[in-house]
């Protein structure tokens, strides 16, 4: 009986025996048995694949894999090479090996490279253990017994692996490979190492170049979806700016109406029912907007649904709500402003807007003044309103309103003044026409 202390240092010592032991073995087990290759290579050019004539239609491919037919064609020539220099060798030495022997050893030297391309493993396992079978039958023929076909398949065969399988497969085909060729023919040892080094090298590099060019082309993808994703979020944080001015606006003037209607009424049914009706429409106008604008902030496939957004083609009807709630409003409209950007449409449409609703919240029943006017390649909008109601010590403050202003003009490259003027405010913003807008 062996001591357990002792049977534990053995096993202590043999530990890293048998790690080695694996890690030599696996490149040699991953190259003949289980390892596989890339499912596919590098995805292949149009004019290397192209469809199929429409006289053909009826075959069940669509598409014409011209590497595959050159991999077949090459293998024929091969065969039909290698087949002819058997034949001159059996006539120089007048050997006594038959045809169907000649034609074996021929394809032996030929057949792998047919499948190169799909399955390049099995091809190179078929060639490990077929060129050993066929230089039984060219040994007899010629020394060294590699003929031309054969070193043209194998070299074929192994670029295709080095290309197509990871690194430690890669050298367990070339382990094998040495070995195979040690045994087959020592004096040639040499020269068959050096061929397949350089082969596997080559290929391998090819491999890394292409990964490499793969992971670049991922990181491009990655990084154009990512602006594309920023692009979005930027349009969305946009789009919700929208959503103060809309909804300021409309609930100001829900506000003052609320509180109005019942005094321009003074007990008049009729009257309190038209101002409520006018309550309900801003209503359902300033919940519309909303779900808008909430509906694109929702939206999770980078395609949001961007409804036509107010332009100063809707100017009238803005300062329409704006006399319901009590301003005396008076517009000047200058120059042509048909044909104006979106952007810059929109912008001036916002300015208006919120001009309008601070003079409802600060200078209730204010006279306003609204000028509007084309100047060549810019836009002036300027917005003027007194004190109106608004108590003499009333502070005024700064809302969110003039900062989306400022934002607006400010991405448009114009330039915008809002102060008080006396006793009321004014708003004047220079917005530039320009065809990106």
């Amino acid at each position: 009986m062996i001591p357990s202390s002792a049977r534990q240092a053995l096993a202590r010592h043999a530990r890293p025996v048998r790690e080695a032991a694996a890690r030599l073995t696996h490149p040699l087990v991953e190259a003949l048995v289980t390892g596989a290759a890339d499912p596919a290579g590098r995805p292949r050019s149009r004019r290397l694949r192209p469809r199929m004539p429409r006289a053909l239609g009826l075959l069940p491919f669509r598409t014409i894999d011209l590497v595959l037919l050159a991999d077949l064609a090459l293998t024929f020539t091969l065969f039909d090479a290698g087949l002819s220099l058997l034949r001159d060798g059996v006539i120089r030495t007048h050997s006594p090996l038959d045809a169907e022997v000649l034609t074996f050893a021929a394809l032996a030297f030929s057949l792998p490279l047919a499948l190169r391309g799909r399955w390049p493993l099995a091809a190179w396992r078929m060639a490990i253990v077929l060129i050993p079978l066929g230089t039984v039958v060219s040994r007899q023929l010629s020394d060294p017994p590699y003929s031309t076909a054969a070193t043209i398949m194998y070299v074929l065969v192994v670029y295709a692996v080095a290309v197509r399988s990871e690194r430690h497969i890669t050298v367990g085909v070339w382990i094998v490979s040495v070995l195979v060729a040690w045994m087959i023919h020592p004096g040639s040892l040499a020269v068959v190492a050096g061929i397949v080094t350089v082969t596997v090298l080559f290929g391998h590099n090819v491999r890394a170049r292409r990964l490499a060019i793969g992971l670049l082309a991922q990181e491009e993808r990655r990084s154009r979806q990512a602006l594309a994703g920023q692009a979005v979020l930027e349009e969305r944080t946009r789009i919700a700016r929208e959503l103060h001015d809309v909804v300021a606006h409309h609930m100001s003037v829900i506000a003052i109406q609320a509180e109005a209607v019942p005094l321009r009424a003074a007990g008049d049914a009729e009257r309190l029912e038209e101002g409520l009706r006018e309550i309900r429409a801003l209503s359902l106008a300033a919940m519309t907007e909303m779900r808008r604008v909430l509906g694109v902030l929702r939206e999770d496939d980078g395609h949001p649904d961007i409804a036509p957004q107010p332009g100063l083609g809707r100017l009238e009807e803005l300062i329409d709500t704006a006399r319901s709630a009590g301003l005396t409003v008076t517009l000047k409209v200058g120059g042509d402003l048909t044909g104006l950007p979106t952007a810059v449409s929109l912008s001036a449409y916002r300015i208006a807007q919120e001009s309008l609703s601070n003079a409802m919240r600060h200078a209730p029943g204010s006279a306003v003044s609204m000028r509007i006017a084309r100047y060549g390649a810019e836009l002036h909008v300027q917005v003027t309103n007194d004190a109106g109601h608004r108590s003499p010590g009333e502070p005024r403050r700064m809302g969110h309103g003039l900062i989306g202003m400022r934002e607006r003009v400010s991405m448009l490259g114009g330039s915008l003044w809002a102060g008080p003027v006396g006793a009321g405010f004014a708003v004047t913003a220079i917005l530039p026409i320009t065809e990106n807008a």
